[in-house]
């Protein structure tokens, strides 16, 4: 497991980031969980030069004079158990800020470890397959005029054109933003018309309390008309709680599609944090009026609250009525 982990960081660093031989890397991390301890061992082995730093709240002053010793395309790692964060703001968007390159594995204490060995394996990376694959479903989901999503004998189809979609593939190439959340594999977009969403669609799984992935004993279909979810028949307790707590406070909008491309996370090999788990190789969706990567009238950013990822029982995808998806894996 170590030698296979200390690969794949290693080109996550070289390949993904594509570090310069100049960059200089800071290691933020913390102990507090197994999964955390293996990483932060793993990158020091990788990179014996980094220097490190151990997160603790009462040394901020610390590691912000760390950050202002940096300059911009330098490279900050985050291993953290939780979620580290400096005053009220997100670390990684102040980092983002002064312009360094950051990778960061949050929340690794949501991962037992009976699902350490997917979490490392999610973490390879492969650019051929991603840089190949992810250009080519963009093109064709910014040029489509018709999505349709078959699951479970059922169909959910998308009659709208799509809002440019949005690359995490490990190639920042004319990116403002070098880095992000690990593991990676997603390319993601949303309806120009959500009310050209219309059908039924079987979730496998969701987005549940504490940001963790629930997986019902069989699963729930779902009825969406004119992108709106409008019924649930036979929801399991757990997922109509979800339904409930979003639609206490706004529309219950179906908005994000995403085309998941991370191969070693699979409707059989889980993660339980929900935003590692969301590169898993399929279909997932987003439920609740919040998305901000894309903007629309009528969705206010600050009052929009929900953005809950749930993933597909998918058997396959046609655009513009070329299948791009069957059988669990791409065919583009």
């Amino acid at each position: 497991m170590n030698a296979v982990l200390k690969k794949n960081l290693h080109d996550c660093v070289m390949l993904a980031i594509g570090l310069p031989p100049s960059a200089k890397v800071l290691l933020v991390y913390d102990r507090d969980c197994e999964l955390a301890t293996l990483l932060t061992n793993a990158y020091q082995a990788v990179l014996p030069e980094a220097h490190r730093l151990l997160f603790s709240p009462d040394q901020i002053e610390v590691i912000l004079a760390e950050l202002r010793a940096l300059a911009p395309q330098d490279l900050v790692i985050l291993v953290q158990t939780t979620s580290f964060r400096l005053n009220e703001f997100r670390f990684r968007l102040e980092l983002f800020e002064r312009r360094l390159a950051v990778i960061e594995h949050p929340h690794l204490g949501r991962m037992p470890q009976e699902q350490y060995a997917t979490y490392i394996d999610s973490l390879a990376y492969d650019p051929t397959y991603y840089r190949t694959l992810g250009p080519k479903l963009k093109k064709k989901i910014d040029a489509a005029q018709r999505i349709v999503v078959q699951s479970g004998g059922h169909e959910l189809v998308y009659d709208t054109a799509f809002e440019t979609a949005k690359l995490n593939i490990g190639d920042y190439t004319g990116m403002k933003n070098v880095g992000g959340q690990f593991p990676i594999g997603e390319v993601f977009t949303e309806p120009v018309n959500l009310d050209g969403v219309n059908g039924t669609v079987n979730l496998f799984a969701f987005g549940g309390e504490g940001f963790r992935v629930v997986i019902p004993d069989e699963p729930v279909m779902v009825v969406i008309k004119k992108g709106l979810i409008v019924n649930a028949p036979n929801a399991p307790t757990s997922f109509q709680a979800v339904l409930d707590q979003i639609a206490a406070d706004e529309p219950l909008w179906v908005r994000e599609l995403g085309f998941g491309m991370n191969r070693a996370l699979t409707r059989h090999r889980i993660l339980n944090d929900i935003g590692s788990y969301e590169r898993m190789c399929g279909i997932h969706l987003s439920l609740g009026q919040k998305h901000s990567v894309y903007a629309k009238p009528g969705f206010p950013k600050r009052k929009s609250k929900y953005h809950v990822d749930v993933f597909v029982d998918v058997s396959h995808v046609t655009i513009d009525d070329e299948i791009v998806f069957k059988d669990g894996s791409y065919c583009v």
